[in-house]
């Protein structure tokens, strides 16, 4: 039986935020280097990766599907870190401050998914995974297009709305994916 939506979430997101820290150890915040822009070609890369398996069924690589979901999940917390924190923040944060940040980030999408999830039904219970990627695909090139015009929407949802729904959808296709349905 499916857990409940909160419960799930909170267990993908788990799972995401262990890995997360785990690098921030390793690595330090080497990311806060990136503009926006790389944050998503990097998310391209790993959405477009997913399509490519999902189509030929093989990976010659050795990372998986739900590998590549979870570094969508931190790149968009990482993305929308950046746009919050921009260049007065310094470059090295500790691992306790990106705990936090991480914290208030997803709690900010967490709200959003819920608040969404009561309007649409949970309509993602019933989506297949790959159309989950195909929306994200679709929210990045949105993404390029809105970094293109320099941030400037005139009837769309800002750039921190789209990563918010990026990350929602790989967390709804990491539960699915949890849940025993076949990519």
């Amino acid at each position: 039986m499916a857990q409940s939506t909160s419960a799930a979430f909170d267990a993908v997101i788990s799972t995401c935020k262990e890995l997360f820290l785990k690098k921030t150890k390793d690595y330090g915040t080497a990311w806060r280097i990136l503009r926006l822009s790389s944050i998503t070609d990097q998310v391209f890369i790993k959405a477009q990766r997913i399509r490519t398996l999902e189509q030929k069924k093989v990976s010659k690589v050795g990372e998986d599907i739900e590998s590549e979901y979870i570094g969508i999940v931190n790149y968009c917390v990482i993305a929308m870190l950046q746009e919050e924190l921009g260049d007065d923040t310094a470059t090295e944060l500790s691992v306790e401050e990106v705990d936090v940040l991480f914290d208030r980030k997803i709690q900010e999408t967490k709200e959003l998914m819920f608040a969404k999830n009561h309007d649409y039904g949970e309509a993602w219970r019933d989506m297949r995974i790959s159309s989950l990627t195909d929306l994200i695909l679709m929210k990045l090139l949105r993404v390029k297009q809105i970094e293109d015009n320099d941030g400037q929407t005139l009837a769309s949802e800002g750039i921190k709305a789209n990563y918010q729904d990026m990350l929602n959808y790989s967390v709804f296709a990491l539960i699915k994916i949890s849940e025993g349905e076949k990519i």
